[in-house]
């Protein structure tokens, strides 16, 4: 094996030319392949974390049936104002904070002007870890020191046409079958990525909700986890050490629906970039290594005159091959790493996407995953491009090899 790398590296160097172009083939497609596909990684990173931190967390904990049957009787699937299960599942180690939501619909008016809302009675404090995502273009935050403060979507502000500092009066029916109304102070506007959700919903602090409602408790604990890979073990836990409660356990991916369409988008195209690469890549290998075979046919009806098996000239050819895509990889990942670096140092300006009002920049994130993939994609698409070489030499006739060069 030893003497088949030595005869390859050797091959390959002799070649300087063609090995260069074959080289800087693979490097540029590992290269291309870490930009493009760690930007599409980023924005799929991006786009999961900014969903978990300004909507769902990363388990909702609701009563059994509230989410399929929560609409019609909001009433009837009301957690406890206190529980020993949300004092267990405050204690878990991995939990940053648990907050409590309570969902609601109503009226807003302003003036003669009223629409309609959907809306979230949620805690201050908590919500400022738990919706750190949130963006508020305008004025501040629900804060704990302001109980009658309020923030809305900026296309629901838009379609009652107030500002902040307005006063603003919120009817809702109770519990009790009765109506109910709340008058509060606009604190700010808030914007997420759905532009429809922000044309009809607003948030609220929970005491308001309750006082509008004329109710305590909630519909759902709201919990964020210290690292999103710890979603799945906690929430196996928590399935299996409540079993027995009419409780359940939701994790963010089975309520979040864009994100999954989107992320199954972006996959898709990532899928693609890589067929393509690794298209390029073996092309440019199997010109390489034919052109390489048809040079060398003197020397290869030499060498197995002088006694080198047939499957011996295969494995050289292979070896090569391998060692090609090898050190095209290395050189792939370390100026596709650089390039990576580079760019999210600039950042790519990139437009709003669909549904959102405001742009942002983008960067590339290269992970381990990604690096080893697209290093295993280079020496991979190396050795099925020189397997049709390989088989030629290795099936050549050796009076004929020998006369080729005559």
């Amino acid at each position: 094996m030893l003497t088949d790398a030595f005869l390859a590296a050797r091959n390959i160097a002799r070649q300087r030319r063609r090995s260069a172009f074959a080289l800087a083939a693979i490097a540029f497609g590992v290269a291309a392949l870490i930009v493009a596909n760690g930007f599409i990684d980023w924005i799929m990173f991006k786009h999961r974390e900014t969903t978990i931190t300004s909507q769902f967390g990363h388990i909702q904990v609701s009563r059994k049936g509230y989410f399929e049957e929560g609409m019609a009787d909001p009433f009837g699937y009301l957690l406890p104002k206190s529980s020993p299960v949300q004092d267990v599942i405050e204690r878990l180690p991995e939990l940053r904070v648990l907050g409590r939501r309570l969902a609601f619909s109503g009226l807003v008016s302003k003036g003669d002007e009223t629409v309609s809302f959907v809306a979230e009675g949620v805690e201050p404090d908590k919500e400022q870890i738990l919706s750190s995502s949130l963006r508020i273009p305008k004025g501040a935050n629900l804060s704990a020191d302001d109980p009658n403060g309020i923030i809305l979507g900026l296309g629901l502000a838009a379609n009652l046409g107030i500002d902040v500092g307005d006063t603003v009066v919120l009817m809702a029916n109770t519990a009790t079958g009765s109506v109910n109304a709340v008058e509060c102070r606009v604190r700010g506007f808030f914007a997420t990525m759905s532009k429809a959700y922000d044309d009809v919903a607003l948030r609220v602090p929970l005491t308001i909700a309750h006082r509008l409602l004329k109710v305590d408790g909630a519909h759902t604990w709201a919990l964020l986890l210290t690292e999103t890979e710890q979603a799945g073990p906690t929430l196996r836990t928590l399935r299996q050490r409540f079993a027995n409660e009419s409780l359940v356990f939701t994790e963010w991916i089975e309520l979040a629906d864009f994100h999954v369409k989107a992320v199954s988008l972006l996959a898709k195209q990532a899928g693609v970039m890589r067929v393509i690469i690794a298209v390029i890549i073996v092309l440019s290998i199997f010109n390489t290594m034919m052109m390489s075979v048809m040079e060398r046919t003197g020397e290869i009806g030499t060498a197995m005159a002088l006694g080198l098996t047939r499957r011996g000239i295969l494995r050289m050819i292979v070896v090569e091959g391998a060692m090609l895509g090898i050190v095209g990889g290395l050189l792939g990942l370390a100026l596709g790493t650089l390039l990576a670096w580079v760019i999210s140092r600039i950042g790519i300006p990139m437009p709003p996407p669909p549904g959102q009002s405001w742009g942002f920049l983008g960067e590339v994130m290269v992970t381990g995953r990604l690096a080893a993939d697209a290093f295993l994609l280079a020496v991979g698409s190396t050795l099925v491009a020189s397997i049709i070489p390989a088989r030629t030499a290795s099936g050549m006739v050796i009076v004929d090899a020998l006369r080729f060069n005559r």
